[in-house]
């Protein structure tokens, strides 16, 4: 397995509203995170799919998918739907 890197992700929610905290899932496993900007430990020198939802005890949305190819940005953004419902926005932001 290849040395890890660290992953800078923002995770955003909209201005007004109460949202439930995301899951953020890297390569099929599910971890809690918070809002705002954090790190993450991922594998260096291979392909990483990341993904994140929100889940509010009835159903899952705001969900969205990159895959992150290696020597890909260190850094992603995902930003919350405006309502409960539909899909979020998950992108590499430039360094």
């Amino acid at each position: 397995m290849a040395d890890p890197t660290r992953l800078e992700f923002t995770l955003t929610k909209p201005p007004v509203g109460w949202f439930p905290k995301p899951t953020v899932v890297f390569g099929g496993r599910g971890q809690p995170a918070q809002w705002g900007t954090g790190t993450w430990q991922v594998p260096s020198g291979e392909s990483t799919v990341v993904s994140v939802f929100l889940f509010n005890r009835l159903w899952k949305f705001g969900y969205a998918e990159i895959t992150l190819e290696p020597g890909s940005p260190v850094a992603l953004r995902y930003r919350a739907p405006w309502l409960p419902v539909g899909p979020g926005k998950l992108d590499t932001v430039p360094r």
